[in-house]
């Protein structure tokens, strides 16, 4: 029996070290080979963590998996067979140039190293260096060359690429206040920016963003009427092998709240994310206050090797009240609140969206490939302002297909391409009312805030617009041997507007019918590429681009006048705006990838650039403005340079700092006025005034931005950052009467990520901005000062939070 028992014991025993045999796995680098320590390793419910060598050892007798983190690398998800040793290997989270790709190119190398074009890439790293939720906090800070400003907490966006301002407005010049114009953006391959060339993205929720690709500079040949560039939005790609979902809340300084619930699931040929967002604001000043829904589905499958889809559907609810501008005396004076005209009535942005689209790629075979996509946008719109309410009602719907192509002409010489079309449609309507005191205020001649806030009154407009845009392009790179290329492509680009009349007093019994068309707009692009020791790269480029007036300004309403009746006309000779561009540059990794850089120079002009002119009343000895009207002036001539560095200095294993990674950037710009800028306009009180801006420096833009920054990490998934910004001064008006102030911005992040379990992931962090309270604007109005001289004539600003402002959140994730 004592036998039995003891063969019991040691067969037990062997068991039991078979069933808890070791698996030995080593973690190296992905560019160097070297070990990394202090990686952790999660195994079920046990964490792990390398030796100084980059060993572990887990348990093995089972297939399983396995999660592997560490600050600095990118989490991976590694699946488990059979007892033999394994390494693995990380890569760094910063991406080097001959790793990033490009979404439209010609060239059968899409990495950023080979595209003879300045293009700027944000990965997750600069997304969520703030709260990742203000596009402003993020491609301000770190794309040379272009600004975002935002009219309200979260509405009114725009972006200003190389200094263009988008269009005209009003009765006295130049501005870019309003509708952003002159760029192409595009979510998940769909375009934001509607048929008529006008980009509005109160629907977009920049939180769920992963990935940003900025083209600056006329990119008409790839991207139809795109005069000032492109901006391709793709939303967070779930990690494939990993099926997780998360609940994330943010709150901070001037009510902050923002919630969002995730779910991705990452197959081997398809995955899903399921984002809903809920975002809340008080705003930075008086009657400023925003809210948003957001609700995004993403889908991806691969039903075979040559094929795949991606779904994209999208919902949005967004309420965004106005304050209204400052004028120079407010801002200066710290008023917290803005103008009382859209004060009292309401002033806001209502918008509710639709958007979806399919994308469908193939590859027929090793030369050629399609890709297609198929989309739709609807929105509804209310809107008021000092001017009176709006509502406007849109469809939008079209496709964008290419084909790429791929010959192998020699051993060692190669013509790829990328031919295609984007074609859009938009049905659009539009109703203007004015305004009156509400029948409930109890002392309607002089509103104060808490009384009832003015109501509709008569429709002052209704116009039905079908605008229809077509792009045909088609561009060709030569790859010769030693990584020399020429690129040659040419794009063209055609609009028509059908514009139905229907609120017109004096042809009351039909309405007025205007038809208009902007056609052969032909955008030719030439660029030379060399590439040494796959690492820097020395490129020079030309490109051109166009803009053609929208709706809103080749139709003109003219009001009556004495015995004349009101009447609708076509403004005559308006002209599309042409943009050229010659540049060179250089981009590279050095110090074994450890630092890249990019550095542009570029001489951009833009012709036939459209301003407003007003019209006066000649029956009014006042010489107030009787209507505006749009109209060709003269050229810009935009210089700049642009430079941008990151480097790794420390990416350790062991030391007490896992990783130091310092950022800098600079954008100089030299933009002025063409000799030839004069054209009219009414000034109550002057008359008729004319206005010259030849030679005086371009409005809106300052001659010098710089930002730098540190990202860190500690042990234990400590992470976080440190930033700095500069804005130069810069003129407001286009006569440079008056200029804003330069200003300084330092704001920092700091979080923790760890893994709780073997299925939770726990995320926190705090985060200060402005830290040193600093007076700044988040949009600045161009040429709208009545009087220059008097600052309290007009208005000029929209003002950032003056304070320093705190936001902290938690994301907790589950892990199936």
């Amino acid at each position: 029996m004592r036998q039995i028992i003891l063969f019991a014991i040691c067969l037990f025993g062997v068991l039991s070290s078979y069933a808890q045999k070791n698996k030995e796995i080593r973690i190296v680098d992905s560019k160097t080979n070297e070990p990394i320590s202090g990686v952790t390793v999660r195994q079920d419910i046990k964490n792990y963590t390398t030796d100084n060598s980059g060993f572990v050892n887990i348990i093995c007798g089972s297939n399983g998996t396995i999660f592997i983190s560490h600050v600095g690398y990118e989490s991976k998800q590694i699946s488990i067979t059979g007892c033999e040793p394994e390494t693995i290997i990380l890569s760094a989270t910063a991406q080097t140039l001959d790793e990033v790709e490009i979404t439209a190119t010609s060239n059968q190398n899409k990495t950023l190293l080979y595209q003879p074009t300045a293009i700027t890439k944000l990965s997750n790293v600069e997304l969520k260096r703030s709260t990742g939720l203000f596009f402003d906090d993020i491609i301000n800070l770190n794309v040379p060359g272009v600004t975002f400003e935002r009219r309200a907490v979260n509405s009114g966006q725009q972006f200003n690429i190389r200094g263009y301002g988008n269009g005209a407005r009003g009765a006295k010049g130049i501005s870019s206040n309003f509708d952003g114009q002159g760029y192409k953006v595009y979510l998940n391959g769909i375009p934001v920016t509607d048929a008529e060339g006008i980009t509005v993205m109160d629907d977009l929720d920049f939180g769920s963003i992963g990935n940003v690709e900025v083209v600056k500079g006329p990119a008409g040949t790839l991207y139809g009427q795109a005069i000032a560039g492109a901006v391709n939005l793709k939303t967070i790609k779930p990690e494939k092998g990993k099926t997780s979902i998360g609940q994330e809340v943010m709150i901070g300084s001037y009510g902050l709240q923002r919630y969002t619930t995730q779910f991705q699931y990452g197959g081997d040929h398809s995955s899903i994310l399921l984002n809903y967002s809920k975002q809340k604001h008080d705003g930075y000043f008086y009657h400023n206050a925003s809210h948003k829904d957001f609700v995004n589905v993403v889908m991806d499958f691969q039903p075979c090797e040559k094929q795949a889809i991606s779904v994209y559907t999208g919902y949005a609810k967004s309420y965004d009240e106005r304050g209204g501008e400052q004028t120079i005396a407010q801002y200066e004076a710290k008023s917290d609140t803005g103008n009382i005209e859209y004060i009292k009535r309401n002033a806001h942005s209502h918008l509710v969206s639709y958007r979806a689209g399919v994308t469908h790629s193939y590859s027929f075979n090793n030369w050629l490939s399609n890709f297609t996509t198929v989309y739709g946008t609807g929105w509804n719109n209310d809107a008021s302002s000092a001017g009176g309410w709006t509502d406007k009602t849109t469809l939008n719907y079209g496709t964008r297909s290419t084909f790429n192509t791929k010959f192998a002409l020699s051993s060692n010489t190669t013509l790829s391409g990328i031919t295609g079309l984007e074609i859009q449609q938009q049905n659009a309507q539009t109703i203007g009312y004015n305004m009156k005191a509400s029948p409930f205020d109890p002392t309607p001649t002089v509103w104060t805030p808490g009384e009832p806030y003015w109501v509709l009154n008569s429709i002052t407009s209704n116009t039905y617009t079908k605008s229809t845009t077509s792009a045909y392009f088609t561009e060709w790179t030569l790859s010769f041997p030693h990584d020399l290329s020429l690129t040659a492509g040419i794009g063209l680009s055609n609009v028509k507007f059908t514009l139905e009349d229907r609120f017109n007093p004096a042809t009351a019994v039909k309405a007025s019918i205007f038809d208009t068309a902007y056609k052969n707009m032909w955008s030719p692009h030439f660029a030379i590429n060399k590439v040494f020791n796959n690492k820097i790269s020395v490129y020079a480029s030309y490109s051109t681009g166009f803009k053609s007036p929208v709706s809103g300004t080749y139709f003109a309403v003219i009001p009556a006048v004495g015995s004349t009746p009101a009447n609708a006309t076509v403004v005559g000779n308006l002209k599309p705006e042409r943009g050229e561009q010659f540049e060179i540059g250089t981009k590279g990794s050095l110090i074994h990838d450890k630092l890249s850089y990019e550095l542009s120079f570029f001489r951009a002009i833009f012709r036939d650039k459209m301003t407003g002119i007003a019209i006066k009343n000649p029956n009014d000895a006042t010489g107030v403005t009787l209507y505006t009207i749009t109209a060709n002036g003269g050229t810009q001539n935009h210089k700049g340079l642009e430079a941008l560095v990151k480097y790794t200095a420390i990416q350790s294993n062991s030391s007490f700092l896992r990783l130091l990674r310092p950022f800098a950037n600079l954008t100089y710009s030299d933009f002025k006025y063409g000799n030839d800028f004069k054209f009219h306009y009414i000034n109550p009180g002057n008359k008729d005034s004319a206005a010259d801006y030849s030679n005086h420096r371009v409005a809106g833009v300052p001659k010098l931005t710089f930002n730098a920054g540190l990202d860190f990490g500690l042990p234990i998934g400590i992470y976080g950052n440190v930033t700095y910004a500069y804005r130069d001064g810069m003129p407001i008006v286009s006569t440079e009467e008056f200029y804003t102030t330069s200003y300084s911005l330092w704001n920092s992040k700091v979080g923790i990520r760890q893994t709780l379990s073997a299925h939770f992931d726990l995320d926190t962090y705090v985060g200060v901005n402005n830290i040193t309270n600093t007076p700044y604007p988040i949009k600045v109005f161009i040429n709208q000062l009545t009087n220059p001289l008097t600052i309290n004539a007009g208005d000029a600003y929209i003002p950032g939070p003056r304070k320093a402002n705190y936001f902290a959140g938690i994301n907790l994730k589950y892990n199936f």
